[in-house]
């Protein structure tokens, strides 16, 4: 089997030195690439590969249709909104994610994230800078707040624990039915959302999800309340949120995702908004989870050359 790598993983070289000599002692061959977005050049780099491995840089169409020998996409991501999938089910291609690999990553920097808008780190910090002090900036505690959560996936159910700790009220909205210890009550969206003293994000980006906070569902929010986003950048409608972020109809928002990746044009809506922190997708990048979704990615690559593929996507 020819196996590329189209963009790096975040470890160290030798991880990746590592599995090539496993896949090469198989009688297969690896070739990692650095990342290049351009269409060209994925394909060019893929048109003779059985198999293509990848993370989140979006693979375009021309690769699944044009890749004669192509079998199977290995993707290091949770999510699988930037493969087209639609076209590798037409073509029998097979595609496995690696879910699981930041879920204490993404859930670890809600709660960090939580606690800087509430506690106003931003403001105070520039204050400080400024030789100010902290006079009219008071912020308020985690503790004995109603956290929303939208979609109680893994990761959503792992911020809810963290939540849980810290002595949160823990809402969740949910397609199915949820039996978790840190989440008190499945509401409907609307409930969830005007009682939630923070509601945060973690549904996949799907037909059904995109738009899914616009307008309407940010007016039933509490004007004392905050957004996370660390799902995907078009489960919220970006003009709305800037609207209601500018005219005070929330207090605040953290958004790690947009509706593309960054970098991000200057001009953004959300990069000139009050009280909210804009980060460029860091939620699932650790060192930590960086390794784990590496080892993952590999055990998916063995156990399809083995016959038994995981983590299949359907």
């Amino acid at each position: 089997m020819k196996i590329v790598l189209l963009e790096g993983l975040g470890v160290p070289p030798q991880v990746i030195e590592k599995h090539a000599q496993r896949l090469a002692a198989m009688g297969h061959t690896f070739t990692a690439y650095e990342k290049d977005a351009s269409p060209a050049v994925q394909l060019d780099r893929s048109r003779d590969a059985d198999v293509v491995m990848l993370a989140n840089m979006p693979l375009d169409l021309s690769v699944v249709e044009q890749a004669p020998a192509l079998k199977y996409i290995d993707v290091a991501f949770t999510g699988v909104d930037h493969i087209p999938m639609e076209a590798a089910k037409k073509r029998g291609i097979q595609v496995s994610n690696a879910s699981g690999y930041a879920t204490q990553a993404v859930a670890e920097l809600c709660i960090g994230l939580m606690i800087q808008l509430l506690r106003k780190v931003d403001a105070t910090q520039q204050r400080c800078r400024q030789g100010g002090t902290k006079d009219g900036l008071v912020g308020n505690l985690l503790s004995g707040k109603t956290v929303g959560i939208v979609g109680a996936g893994a990761i959503g159910r792992r911020t809810a624990a963290l939540c849980k700790a810290f002595g949160c009220t823990v809402l969740a909205y949910n397609r199915s039915a949820v039996q978790d210890p840190a989440i008190d009550r499945q509401v409907p969206l609307a409930e969830l959302l005007e009682q939630s003293d923070i509601v945060s994000l973690h549904c996949p980006l799907t037909p059904e999800t995109k738009g899914l906070i616009g307008r309407e569902e940010l007016a039933r929010m509490k004007k004392t309340a905050l957004l996370l986003n660390t799902a995907r950048g078009g489960v919220v409608d970006t003009p709305a949120l800037a609207d209601a972020l500018t005219q005070g109809a929330i207090a605040g928002a953290a958004c790690d995702v947009f509706e593309a990746e960054p970098p991000l044009p200057t001009d953004h809506p959300l990069l000139h908004t009050p009280n909210t922190i804009a980060t460029p997708h860091i939620a699932f990048a650790s060192a930590e989870s960086m390794e784990q979704r590496a080892e993952i990615v590999f055990q998916n690559l063995y156990a399809w050359l083995e016959g038994s593929p995981v983590n299949l996507i359907k």
